[in-house]
């Protein structure tokens, strides 16, 4: 970076994990939104447009409540009560399906695109303003409903060219289930917990032999995690609890329901991972792409109000890195004078029209490819 740019008084300056998207990421950025939004509606899933503020009671209940430390909030000049910009919008599409559309057909499918503003970024991710799209699909609560909108995730990156998406499983509830049934509470939990959160297979053995059963098989849980099928005969095996076998059925079921929908999809399970999105009360899922592309999306069951519902976000941001490059539109230059319907004719086979507007204005250093000469677009020479 340099010193220009560090210097408080330049209005190019912004502030962390804010910035600006320019041409073409933008145009790009736009389009793949599109493309996956069209996804969404095929399948049935309808549009809506929720407000970037809201009066901060509304936003931070229900599920809303988890993304409260993550919420800028402002004073309203208007009514002088504190609002808050969305964090995430799940929350609000929540909001709208249990208020003014609790009338409406279950179940609803709903689908939302815009913008949503983060308190802090991650060191992966620093970025505290970032593009959001996604489905919630509510008033249903089974696997077939996890496995479409997990589904419709894969389907939605494909239309815009990535291909080779891993789906991994996470199931939040069962490191809780395991740790009410063994009955700790308190310091005991917290050093469990955080060793299950760090991943430290050696702590974990130990806290949960001294834990004692059902706490003792986090330690086999935290070693299944990979492969679907692998995770899932480990959970089948082993003696669990009422509640954490509930658990385990229902993944069984969502992996079941995926593959028969997607059967090349690669599906990964991590039984004891309950990190992410804290409002999450049943499966959740990650979508990765294929090398280093990362995180493509995220989604799982949670309450909407008082109903069952399951949802799923897609990265604009993070599918911009992993989708090809589109090739260079061609760009005509239309020099003074030129035909109107002629110039029409080409923007309708898919050229970008570039027209001249003083003496001055040079076909190549304005990026154009193409001259219009008569009614046909020439190539420029590349001298």
């Amino acid at each position: 970076m340099t010193d220009d740019l560090l210097d408080p008084a330049n209005p190019a300056l912004l502030p962390a994990g804010l910035s600006d998207l320019l041409p073409p990421e933008a145009a790009r950025e736009a389009a793949l939104v599109e493309a996956m939004m069209a996804v969404f509606a095929s399948h049935g899933y309808e549009r809506v447009k929720p407000p970037l503020l809201e009066f901060e009671e509304g936003l931070l209940t229900g599920s809303g409540a988890a993304l409260a430390e993550q919420t800028f909030r402002l004073m309203d000049p208007v009514s002088q009560r504190m609002m808050g910009l969305r964090a995430d919008t799940t929350p609000q599409v929540a909001r709208i399906a249990a208020t003014r559309l609790r009338g409406a057909p279950r179940p609803l499918r709903l689908s939302y695109a815009g913008q949503v503003l983060r308190v802090r970024g991650t060191q992966i991710a620093p970025g505290r303003q970032l593009p959001q799209l996604g489905v919630e699909l509510i008033g249903v609560d089974s696997a077939e409903a996890d496995a479409e909108v997990a589904a419709l995730g894969v389907e939605a990156l494909a239309a815009v060219g990535i291909a080779d998406v891993a789906l991994d499983i996470t199931l939040p509830a069962m490191s809780p289930a395991l740790l009410d049934a063994a009955g700790l509470e308190g310091a005991a939990r917290h050093r469990l917990a955080r060793a299950l959160d760090r991943k430290d297979a050696a702590e974990v053995a130990r806290l949960a032999e001294m834990a004692g059963p059902p706490a003792i098989f986090l330690t086999e849980l935290l070693a299944a995690a990979g492969p679907a099928d692998g995770a899932l005969a480990a959970l089948r095996a082993a003696p669990l609890p009422e509640e954490p076998r509930r658990i385990a059925d229902n993944a069984a079921e969502v992996v079941a329901a995926l593959r028969r929908r997607l059967p090349g999809l690669r599906i990964t399970l991590d039984p004891v991972e309950f990190r992410g999105f804290r409002y999450h009360t049943g499966a959740a899922f990650t979508l990765y792409g294929p090398g280093r592309t990362g995180e493509l999306g995220r989604g799982g069951r949670y309450r909407s109000g008082e109903e069952a519902a399951t949802g799923l976000s897609l990265y604009p941001d993070a599918a911009l890195r992993a989708s090809p490059v589109p090739a260079e539109p061609r760009r005509v230059f239309l020099p003074a004078g030129h035909d109107p319907s002629a110039a029409a004719s080409l923007r309708r086979a898919g050229f970008v029209t570039i027209a001249a507007l003083s003496p001055a204005d040079d076909a190549q250093g304005l990026g154009c490819t193409h001259e219009l000469r008569g009614t046909q677009a020439v190539p420029l020479s590349k001298e």
